[in-house]
């Protein structure tokens, strides 16, 4: 297990696009699994490849489930992920493990549907709704230089997080 350190706002690997990972490869599936333990252990629901230094389009994603509500934990590892198709609008609050303490209202699309490849090298495509597409949407976010705060419409609404509030909003990216 190697818990990764998380790259903080003001760090320029934040706002460059990253690049296309070519082969899925044992390295890469260490990377992922990394990856994972160091979302669990911020704890978060995202986590982008540039968010620890590493400039490559691979992100993983865990929403958790409501067992009363009859929806599944979501875990995955989405490489080169591209939104093909974008539909609705809603606008819900985020955080980021990049921007400690800070949360802001950010509209997104409702549902996605996304191209990616999977930890076999083989391309998935996989239809989101609510939030496991924001989450999705968030971390593509990173992969191509943008911050949520980039996204808030309304400033106002950019606010820090008082310690022993963090669990008052929605989203912990």
């Amino acid at each position: 297990m190697t818990i990764l350190p998380i790259v903080l706002e003001g760090d320029p690997r934040l706002r460059q696009k990253a690049t296309r990972i070519r082969t899925v490869d044992d390295g890469l599936r260490k990377l992922a699994f990394d990856m994972h333990e160091t979302m669990d252990d911020a704890p978060g629901v995202g986590l982008a490849g540039p968010q620890i230094g590493v400039m490559r389009r691979i992100i993983v994603v865990h929403v958790p489930g409501d067992p009363e509500e009859g929806e599944e934990e979501i875990r995955d590892t989405l490489i080169n992920p591209e939104i093909i198709r974008k539909h609705g609008r809603e606008v819900g609050t985020e955080g980021c493990l990049s921007i400690p303490k800070w949360i802001g209202d950010v509209p997104r699309a409702e549902a996605i549907t996304v191209k990616a490849i999977d930890l076999d090298n083989r391309e998935i495509r996989i239809k989101a709704y609510g939030y496991y597409a924001r989450v999705i949407q968030h971390e593509i976010d990173h992969l191509n230089g943008i911050l949520f705060v980039d996204r808030v419409e309304d400033k106002s609404t950019l606010r820090e997080v008082q310690e022993g509030d963090e669990e008052d909003f929605e989203y912990h990216e």
